[in-house]
Formats: structure tokens, sequence, C-alpha cells
């Protein structure tokens, strides 16, 4: 079973910059694939940022040149680095990871472990 503990979400101004933190324990298998899905009012989850095995990221259009998606296995924390945030981006976050490797990275049904979600707002 695989546990995921999301922080850094938070209220900033449209162009600044937000760090959102994952946590998942250490008995995380280390082939797990892990991902960024979010949700705003009344729209459906979206799939962010996803990150395989060997590092190679996956990024939405909306996204791509604004946020990263680094993982620090030695922290068992995985990140979402958000630069250069928009009104559009306000959503809940969710971090996810799926056991095997999704062949849409960015499909929320791929994932089967889920985080309870950290708020972003951006004004």
């Amino acid at each position: 079973h695989v546990q995921l503990v999301e922080s850094g979400g938070g209220s900033v101004q449209a162009g600044g910059s937000l760090r959102l933190s994952c946590a998942f324990d250490a008995y995380t298998p280390a082939n797990v694939r892990m991902a960024w899905f979010r949700q705003a009012p009344g729209k459906e989850r979206e799939g962010v940022a996803a990150i395989d095995n060997a590092g190679s990221a996956t990024y939405t259009y909306a996204v791509q040149g604004r946020f990263t998606i680094p993982k620090d296995s030695a922290k068992n924390t995985l990140y979402l680095q958000m630069n250069s945030l928009k009104p559009e981006d306000t959503a809940m976050y969710y971090c996810a990871a799926a056991a095997w490797a999704p062949r849409q990275p960015l499909n929320q049904y791929a994932y089967g472990y889920w985080g309870q979600g950290t708020q972003v707002t951006v004004s």
C-alpha cells in the first residue's frame, strides 16, 4: 500500500511561484510511477505532470515551460515546482502513484493511490 501526503499549497499572486511536496513512505516500491493532478471547482480532474522511473517527465500543454516535477528518492518526496502561476492554475492539487507504467501518464484512471490534496489559489 502506498501512502501519499501532499503539502505546500497556498495563495499566491499571478506570476508567483509555489512548490508542492508529496511525501511517500520508505516502503514504496522503487518502480512506482508518480504524477500530479488537479481539479478546479466544476471541472474534471486533469493530469498536470507525471514522471517515470528513468526521470522522464510528461506535462500537460497548459503547464509546459512553467512547471517541473522533480523527485528526490533519497527524501521519499515528489515535488511540483510551479512558476509563472496564472489564475487558471487555481485548483486542488493531488499527488498520485501507480504500481505499473501507465500507457497514458496523465490519465487519472491509471493511478490507484492518491493523496488528500492541497489547495492552490492564484489571484
